[in-house]
């Protein structure tokens, strides 16, 4: 199932859970990262597969 162009829900992904699209990285999780405070910009450099529009869709998703 496609959520957004970013965010899709896949059975064998995530055991079914939102995440990032072309990843393994849940919603669930970058909100965790989010809520730890860490920044847009730390997660893109601990995280190089992401973009900044990934973490955009993600909160957009949660709002």
């Amino acid at each position: 199932m496609v959520i957004s162009d970013r965010i899709v829900i896949i059975q064998d992904i995530c055991a079914g859970k939102p995440a990032i699209k072309g990843t393994r990285i849940s919603v669930d999780f970058i909100i965790e990262l989010l809520e730890s405070n860490w920044t847009f910009d730390g997660i893109l450099e601990n995280y190089p597969q992401l973009e900044k529009e990934d973490i955009l869709a993600v909160v957009r998703y949660v709002s």
